[in-house]
């Protein structure tokens, strides 16, 4: 698993050249936070690893456009993630809506799924992706990258195209937002994950 600004510049001015390996070791290095990240925004494992898979997707086929933070190609990947996660929960959403005109016969989840499932998702708090999902894209990523992830204001901004004191006010009224939604579903409970953000 990457740091905040884990030096990828290496890695990616061969993956550049198209060199399949040294993206392979992007993809190792990044790709359990881009999941973790995915799961926040998705209802199950298996969307999760579609969304994580489709970031990669992009992060390879746009590579010439990738703009890295930090010399880290980390939070173009969460940026990207969010972008696919929301596309995922519209098919989702349309999808699920096809099912429901049709007649349904009783299903019993395999225990398998389930408890990798559980696991997989294990640190992953139902109220706080909810909350995460009501705000809008722009906030998301924003949140995503400072708060979930420890980048900075200054260095998520750009990525964003966003000036450090727009993005200030954004995080401060998105933080307040998500912190309102989980106290009005638990009471107070799950607020740690979302108060620590650096400035």
């Amino acid at each position: 698993m990457g740091t905040p600004g884990q030096d990828d510049s290496v890695l990616w001015q061969s993956s550049l050249k198209g060199d399949g390996e040294t993206f392979g070791a992007l993809f190792d290095r990044h790709r359990d936070r881009v999941y973790r990240h995915a799961c926040r925004l998705t209802d199950n494992r298996t969307d999760a690893e579609d969304v994580t898979a489709a970031a990669f997707l992009e992060l390879w086929r746009r590579r010439s456009k990738v703009t890295l933070i930090n010399q880290s190609v980390l939070p173009w990947l969460l940026v990207t993630t969010t972008h696919c996660a929301s596309n995922a929960r519209r098919s989702v959403h349309r999808y699920r809506k096809l099912l429901a005109k049709l007649p349904r016969t009783p299903h019993a989840p395999d225990a398998a799924d389930t408890f990798a499932e559980q696991n997989l998702l294990d640190g992953v708090s139902t109220q706080l992706s909810r909350a995460l999902r009501s705000l809008n894209p722009l906030d998301l990523k924003l949140v995503t990258l400072v708060v979930l992830e420890g980048y900075t204001v200054s260095a998520a901004a750009p990525l964003l195209r966003l000036s450090p004191e727009a993005a200030k006010a954004r995080l401060h009224r998105a933080k307040r937002r998500v912190r309102q939604d989980l106290e009005a579903s638990n009471g107070n409970a799950v607020l740690h994950p979302i108060q620590e953000g650096r400035p």
